[in-house]
């Protein structure tokens, strides 16, 4: 058991959520019951979790997609009523970590995609510390590579062959970070990774001669947030539940 408030403050300095201008509230967003035995983390704070997080009795739930988005309605109804009322009748919290949880050399979503891929980090992919730059195991063809990610997501990604025979080096950035190709490709990648695709990401692959995979924005982004859930919950002794909403895009 602990303090919200506890797991709140150690949860931001860990993942240093002062350094990054996001496009959401990183933190605590939706405060519940003071006293924390029971987290439930997960990707999108859809009412899927909410409902599944209340069937496991916790008292929190972590997630890298939370609420108040730049540019979004401020009013709150409709799905989001329904959403915040379920968390507040519940005295439920909500924690969310977005760009943060991407960047962490460890915790982050690009450092668990690169563990469970087997992929070697050799430097941030931009100067914000959000996407990574490095190399497979062994040089791979594109065939190879497909199915190798297609075996660990359990998905095929969507790809657009553009690059060379023999992929030696690769960068990957979790989500919906298709528009740093560009940056990928300078950087000498041979093969980009990312979780969505956009029409002109087609153009850019093909002329800058880089292999572009578009694996599943949720798919890219499972395993930050519940490798962060493990940790808190093991520093504090906590009951964790990671829940994998399925999401196919």
């Amino acid at each position: 058991m602990a303090q919200l408030s506890e797991i709140c403050r150690y949860a931001d300095e860990l993942l240093g959520v002062t350094r990054f201008r996001d496009y959401a509230p990183n933190g605590l967003q939706v405060e519940g019951r003071e006293e924390v035995r029971k987290l439930v983390s997960g990707v999108t704070a859809s009412l899927a979790l909410i409902e599944a997080a209340l069937d496991f009795d916790a008292d929190a739930i972590l997630v890298h997609h939370g609420y108040f988005w730049r540019g979004e309605p401020a009013e709150i109804t409709g799905s989001r009523r329904r959403r915040l009322k379920a968390l507040l009748a519940n005295d439920l919290s909500l924690m969310a970590y977005h760009l943060p949880l991407d960047a962490h050399p460890e915790l982050g979503n690009n450092a668990q995609l690169a563990k469970r891929l087997g992929f070697t980090t050799l430097a941030p992919l931009t100067a914000e510390g959000v996407g990574s730059i490095g190399h497979p195991e062994m040089p791979l063809t594109l065939h190879d590579l497909v199915a190798h990610i297609t075996r660990v997501l359990g998905r095929e990604p969507l790809v657009i062959p553009a690059g060379p025979a023999s992929i030696e080096r690769i960068a990957w950035c979790t989500g919906a970070a298709q528009g740093y190709l560009e940056q990928a490709a300078t950087q000498g990648a041979q093969a980009y990774l990312s979780g969505e695709i956009s029409e002109q990401t087609v153009h850019a692959a093909r002329e800058a001669g880089v292999h572009y995979l578009a694996a599943g924005h949720h798919a890219t982004e499972r395993y930050g947030v519940q490798a962060l859930g493990e940790y808190l919950a093991a520093r504090w002794g906590l009951d964790h539940q990671f829940v994998d909403i399925d999401n196919p895009v």
